[in-house]
């Protein structure tokens, strides 16, 4: 005859070890440095999408990766805008960049370098409570007359991200340069 008492005891301190062990195994997976890059982890990834701005209304290709062992996340971006009767060969915009965490200044900084010359220099201004809005704004910009600044917005989900690119003229506020709109490939 079986003995269900014995057999449930067991069970139990079975189902007893998962409960103890399960989070302490969920915890391990992360390492000190994954954990620091949680915030900007729903970046990662190859995007493609369409914008507008002054040069008209473009296609965008993005990605955002890992690179040098984890520590940086390398951001690749082309726009290409379509021949407009202002500018008949149309345009073609790229930038490429690395976002950084400054462990003195406890701060994750973006260094972009623009096709056009500009290099601009990032820090991150704010994430929302929720994690869905990403916000870095310039310390400073090489290559443009002093005292301009700019502010990139990120609004990002699971498989859609919105950029909102401002620009604030010296001794100005925030006016919308760009928007564009990505989905996740």
């Amino acid at each position: 005859m079986v003995d269900m008492n014995n057999i449930w005891t067991k069970i139990m301190k079975y189902i007893l070890v998962l409960i103890v062990l399960i989070p302490t195994f969920a915890s391990a997976q992360l390492s000190k440095s994954d954990s620091l890059w949680l915030p900007l982890k729903p970046l990662i990834g190859k995007w493609k999408g369409t914008g507008e701005g002054p040069d008209g209304k473009g296609e965008y290709e993005r990605t955002y990766q890992f690179v040098l062992n984890g520590k940086f996340i390398e951001v690749r971006n082309k726009g290409v805008y379509a021949a407009t009767k202002e500018n008949p060969k149309g345009y073609i915009h790229e930038d490429h960049g690395y976002i950084s965490y400054d462990k003195s200044r406890k701060k994750f900084v973006f260094r972009q370098f623009h096709g056009e010359g500009f290099v601009n220099q990032y820090v991150l201004e704010s994430i929302s409570p929720d994690g869905k809005t990403i916000t870095f704004v310039t310390e400073s910009i090489e290559n443009i007359p002093a005292g301009w600044r700019a502010r990139e917005s990120y609004m990002v989900s699971d498989t859609e991200l919105t950029e909102d690119f401002q620009l604030a003229e010296p001794g100005k506020e925030f006016e919308p340069y760009t928007k564009a709109h990505f989905k996740k490939q």
